[in-house]
Order: structure tokens, then sequence, then C-alpha cells
């Protein structure tokens, strides 16, 4: 595979083919995606992958409240618990549809309706013990963290399309932690970062749109000229 045209072409894949991925091939994406970078190369992740169909039933149902309230934010106009929403706005947009939302989902289930069958669900954890997170003082909403988890996510995600699969990563779950953290007997000093589910796309993955560059970067300040050649 081309890189550059990977990275231009793997996007979020929902939708998959009812056959199973075999262990040998879900271990080699593993394999392959420890090599992420990550600070200190201290490895701060722990993977669960769940095959249990009772423990996969019930991280769907724990997923689709956090998906019927985001839907039904993203219905109001607002982007889903943006840190600097007004959490009252946020509050009436649910209250005025999540309900409504849930029972579309019911009468035309889609991917979250539909996560337990995902071929192959890896639960994403973060050692808060081992984790550099040189803004935890700032006094605001921390970022610098997940620079030494969410790229192993994203080469799970290339490594699974050099496989022939596809997949998406999904941060519903940390919305209802506890339950997770019961479900899965995670400890304390672990969090949930994402869950990642895989399979063999039935769609195949195509070019994606972004903004150009110049939408995004400028020169020596934020209200600096754009960046272009």
């Amino acid at each position: 595979m081309d890189l550059l045209d990977t990275l231009r072409s793997t996007g979020a894949a929902r939708q998959f083919e009812p056959e199973p991925v075999a262990d040998d091939v879900v271990h080699r994406i593993l394999d392959v995606a420890r090599f992420a970078p990550n600070g200190g190369n201290r490895q701060a992740w722990r993977v669960v992958v769940v095959k249990d169909a009772a423990v996969r039933q019930s991280l769907r149902d724990l997923y689709l409240g956090p998906w019927y309230e985001y839907q039904a934010m993203g219905s109001a106009g607002l982007t889903p618990w943006a840190p600097l929403n007004d959490t009252e706005d946020e509050r009436r947009a649910v209250e005025q549809s999540a309900e409504h939302k849930a029972m579309a989902g019911a009468a035309s289930p889609g991917f979250a309706e539909r996560l337990d069958r995902c071929p192959v669900l890896l639960v994403l954890l973060a050692d808060l013990s081992r984790l550099v997170a040189t803004d935890r003082d700032l006094g605001r909403y921390t970022l610098i963290a997940g620079a030494s988890i969410y790229p192993f996510a994203w080469s799970i995600l290339l490594a699974a399309r050099a496989e022939g699969l596809g997949g998406v990563m999904t941060t519903m779950h940390a919305r209802v932690e506890p339950a997770v953290r019961e479900l899965l007997h995670i400890p304390e000093h672990l969090a949930v970062a994402a869950v990642l589910a895989l399979g063999r796309p039935i769609h195949q993955p195509h070019r994606l749109r972004r903004g150009e560059v110049e939408s995004f970067a400028t020169v020596d300040a934020v209200d600096g000229e754009p960046f272009t050649v």
C-alpha cells in the first residue's frame, strides 16, 4: 500500500461484512501498532479484546445512551460536549430529542445498535500513572496526555488497512466510564480512552475530503497570513 494514498483514504468504516477476523490478524495489527509514538516510550496503554457475547451486548447497551445524546445535541446545532458549551443548552437539547433519536435508532438500527456484532471490538485504556500531561496545571481542559495514546489508536486503524480491514474509533463509552469499569474489571489508574471496531468493510475506502491547508495554517501568528505556496 502506498503510504500517502493510505493516509488520504483511511476513513471511518462502520459497516462490516459478518465474517470473523482471526486472532492472528488482530495480534498482527496490535504488534504493528505498538510502535506508535508515545511519551518516553512508556506505552501507557492497555487493550481489552472483547469476545464474550454477553460483554459485547453490554458494551453496546452502554454505548446507546451517550450516542442518542450526541445525536440530540448535534441536531440542536451544538458540538456535543465541546468544552466551551453551555451545559444548560446541552441539557435542553437532550431532553427535547434524545428519546426521539432512540426510537429512530430502534426502528432503523445502525452502527450503534449493532456494535456488538462488529467482528473485532477493542477497548483502549490509558494508564494515568504513566502519562505525561504537561497541561495538567493550566486550569483548562487538558489535551496533552492523549498524544501518548491516540497515535496508537490511529496506528491500529492503519495496520487494519494493511490487513484489508477497516474500522472506526469511538469515545462514547467515556461518558459511562464507571459502568464500563465495572463490566471489564478496570482498576482506578486506567481510564477509558476509546473503543475501536474493526472488520472487513462493506464499502471500500475512498479518498477523503478535508479543509485545505490554508483553512487551518497561518504564518507567525494565529491571525497571520494563510500558509500557502
